[in-house]
């Protein structure tokens, strides 16, 4: 099993396959679960080659302790990937290596994408993942990439970044892996106590609840039954709650024939950040 953990060493080797083979990748920060493990399914269905990256990227974290706290299981992660397909290529980059002791980001404009949700309570989130996609995309040089769905806003922008930067990658979203209960799966639910991880079915319960009543009730009605749903559930503290355009993300205030809608929100469970969407229609 090939694990390289400088990008020199990965594009030396990734340039004698790539004139005859095809490249899939999958970004990862690690904390491998069955989602990601989904993800590197299909870009083994799809590419001769699969590289996936772990690398929790310090730039797109503006909380410090949530970085700090972020689980790094490299060993379990390898062990995972070598189970599911032992010729899958690992690259583990130190944070010096991905930034030449300059562990800042660039500055991106993805017109709007950036503002909404996401981007209103996570300052500088997204020059984070601008910078370190498209550093990752530089080095990796990859025909497909893929990128679940449950971070939906990322997914759009990392196809704004593409289309405006004219990086030759064809970006493929994912369908949203979920635990028995419906939780999302996160590397983050690690950190939640077994009652809290079985709780927090409650998010979904709630997205799926907004679904079924899309066709009869207001933008504004459903919001608001969400927000009502949250407070009586002392457990969990509501972020947002937000239904947005599928496609400029921006907050909807009445549905429009023609438009795809989605359900977005971001929910504290103790100190620990859960976010989750559906498709409305």
């Amino acid at each position: 099993m090939l694990i390289f953990n400088r990008q020199t060493d990965l594009k030396a080797h990734l340039a004698s396959l790539r004139q005859h083979k095809s490249v899939g990748f999958v970004p990862t920060m690690g904390a491998l679960h069955s989602g990601h493990l989904s993800l590197l399914s299909e870009s083994l269905q799809h590419n001769e080659v699969t590289v996936i990256s772990i690398f929790v990227n310090p730039t797109q974290f503006n909380n410090a302790e949530d970085l700090a706290k972020y689980p790094r299981t490299i060993d379990e992660d390898v062990a995972k990937i070598k189970t599911l397909n032992p010729s899958v290529i690992i690259f583990a980059p130190t944070v010096d290596d991905m930034y030449g002791g300059q562990t800042v980001s660039e500055h991106f404009d993805f017109d709007g994408l950036e503002n909404q949700m996401e981007g209103r309570f996570r300052p500088g989130h997204f020059d984070g993942v601008g910078t370190i996609v498209k550093r990752l995309f530089d080095i990796v040089q990859p025909d497909n990439a893929y990128f679940g769905e449950k971070d939906f806003q990322q997914l759009q922008i990392v196809k704004k970044l593409v289309s405006k930067y004219n990086i030759p990658v064809n970006v493929v979203g994912c369908p949203i892996h979920r635990e028995a209960n419906g939780l999302a799966m996160s590397s983050r639910n690690e950190r939640l106590s077994p009652e809290l991880r079985e709780e927090a079915a409650f998010i979904y319960q709630t997205l799926l609840q907004a679904k079924k009543e899309f066709t009869s009730e207001s933008i504004e009605a459903l919001k608001q039954n969400a927000e009502k749903a949250f407070r009586k559930h002392p457990d969990f503290e509501l972020e947002y709650f937000e239904i947005a355009d599928e496609a400029t993300l921006e907050p909807a205030t009445e549905k429009e024939a023609g438009k795809s809608y989605r359900a977005f929100t971001a929910v504290f469970a103790g100190k620990i950040r859960l976010i989750d969407t559906v498709a409305l229609n």
